[in-house]
């Protein structure tokens, strides 16, 4: 066997939220190709996304630094180009890394002609990738094939989404509704199908693939029979207080946040707004459906897998599948990712890397804290590739091994920012400056700790309360624990400052650079 795999297959979903595998004891949704990868591989059962919504959430997991560093803090902030990323470190080593789809990361503007195509695009690409089909908001490759195998499709990319209600029972909820076109024909079928076409035509020779799928991002919907897969009596219901206004009272950024939300429409032709008044019923199918677009996903993934393993290539590929972020789903009110709750942060993650020596690893079910800014060094390890001083989190190959890994952290972080929110108008709304809109989050096994900028904090004894409902943060017994996880956050931002020549001292005898760990 290798030292280093030959090829790799980096895949990642949009939303999907942590709990939602078979594998992790989900009581509904049936994920059995990406169960089988875990039985295979590893799954790592506490792992989180650093920020939200997309684009810094990306810039996070393609970059492998915290938002403090990257700072890209919403969809359309210009990823600074500067920074080294996955894609740009495996080319210095002689890879192509290839994209089918998107990756949200807005262009550096710096340097650029201002009449440059890429400075109108809020989701454009991230530096070093080779985009073979490149599916940013306006879908055009897909809408074109569609065209080909003889559909009608309108120029307007959101009607690609618009269900077909026809014989539906109105009963099911809007979301019952399946898509227009044939499952074989969709954006995830398209992307699986363009990716095995380049795979296939690769041979032995190695490649480097980024498939990125869109769903299950709203629009919730799912082609036929995939929308009927799962019945909405049987999923579980949102985990929320009684009341949207008992919810709100518990921060200001809760309340500006439910009566502001934001995001796709849940199915086309609603409302933004509608979100606060879904009857129990629509919520189920709601549900029903995320879960039906889950599956289809996980069957494309088993369609890439078939094809390794039919042509030998299962035994040289590192496999990684994650996301970008979570969905609040309804939980706490709340739909979409704007959120401090662990529903908009925690994310499946499967990683198989085909060497020998992982077999002592193989099946296992990880319980450490472990990162999206961990994926960048895993796979550059994984490809003998050096990590970039900068980066800040840590290659996940020991767990993969079955290794012990000593003087892991802890405790997971992310961080939200939202200065753009609409309604907000950089912040006034709440009385802030825009520098002061926003917040991060540390949390360990027991405790949990949000520490705005400019609003009150919020702490949380996960044990006793694990829905997050009762806010320990004006507690007098509790304002102990509250000062020592803010000096322990205060000590990871610390520890995590931007180090890139921090550690490297020019003398008599040239530059001296050394690497010690971030723990």
């Amino acid at each position: 066997m290798s030292k280093t795999v030959e090829n790799v297959l980096f895949i990642t979903a949009d939303q999907w939220r942590g709990e939602c595998l078979s594998a992790m004891g989900h009581p509904v949704v049936k994920t059995p190709h990406l169960d089988a990868l875990a039985a295979s591989g590893a799954l790592f059962r506490h792992h989180y996304s650093q920020a939200t919504p997309c684009g810094p959430a990306r810039a996070s997991l393609y970059t492998g630094l915290y938002q403090h560093n990257h700072r890209v803090v919403t969809n359309g902030t210009p990823l600074d180009e500067r920074h080294a990323n996955f894609a740009l470190e495996a080319r210095k080593g002689g890879h192509d890394p290839v994209l089918f789809g998107y990756t949200d990361i807005a262009a550096d503007p710096r340097g650029r002609d201002p009449d440059d195509p890429e400075l109108k695009k809020r989701a454009g690409l991230l530096p070093g990738l080779t985009p073979l089909v490149r599916m940013d908001n306006g879908y055009r490759p897909w809408m074109d094939a569609l065209r080909r195998r003889g559909y009608q499709v309108d120029d307007e990319p959101r009607a690609l989404f618009r269900p077909n209600r026809e014989g539906i029972d109105p009963t099911r909820g809007r979301t019952f509704a399946p898509t227009w076109y044939r499952a074989e024909d969709s954006g995830a079928a398209f992307l699986t199908d363009q990716a095995l076409d380049y795979i296939a035509a690769r041979g032995e020779r190695p490649w480097f693939t980024h498939i990125s799928y869109h769903a299950p991002h709203p629009p919730y919907i799912a082609p036929e029979p995939y929308h009927a897969l799962y019945d909405p009596g049987l999923v579980p219901l949102p985990v929320r207080r009684d009341s949207a206004a008992e919810e709100a009272g518990q921060h200001p950024w809760a309340r500006f946040y439910l009566a502001n939300q934001l995001d796709a429409a849940y199915t086309h032709g609603a409302s933004l707004k509608d979100y606060l008044d879904i009857p129990e019923c629509e919520m189920r199918q709601i549900r029903a459906t995320y879960y039906a677009m889950i599956t289809e996903i996980d069957d494309q993934i088993g369609r890439l897998i078939a094809h390794l393993k039919e042509t030998g290539a299962w035994q040289r590929t590192l496999i990684v599948f994650t996301s970008d972020h979570g969905d609040q789903l309804g939980d706490h009110w709340m739909m979409s990712k704007f959120s401090y709750y662990r529903q908009t942060y925690h994310i499946p993650l499967i990683i198989r890397d085909p060497r020998a020596a992982s077999e002592p690893g193989r099946g296992a079910a990880i319980d450490a804290f472990t990162e999206n800014v961990d994926l960048m060094p895993t796979i550059l390890d994984c490809l003998g590739l050096d990590v970039p001083a900068a980066c800040d989190g840590a290659s996940l190959l020991p767990f993969c091994h079955g290794a012990k890994v000593p003087n892991w952290r802890g405790e997971a972080h992310a961080s939200i920012d939202f200065r753009y929110f609409p309604g907000l108008d950089g912040g006034q709304t709440l009385g802030l400056a825009p520098d002061q809109c926003n917040a991060n989050l540390l949390w360990d096994r027991r405790y949990k700790y949000v520490h705005f900028a400019g609003l009150p904090p919020l702490f949380f004894d996960l044990e006793s309360d694990p829905h997050e409902f009762h806010n320990l943060a004006d507690d007098p017994a509790h304002h102990g624990l509250v000062l020592e996880y803010a000096q322990k956050m205060l000590s990871w931002r610390m520890n995590h400052d931007e180090r890139t020549l921090a550690n490297t001292r020019l003398g008599p005898e040239g530059m001296v650079e050394h690497r010690p760990p971030r723990r």
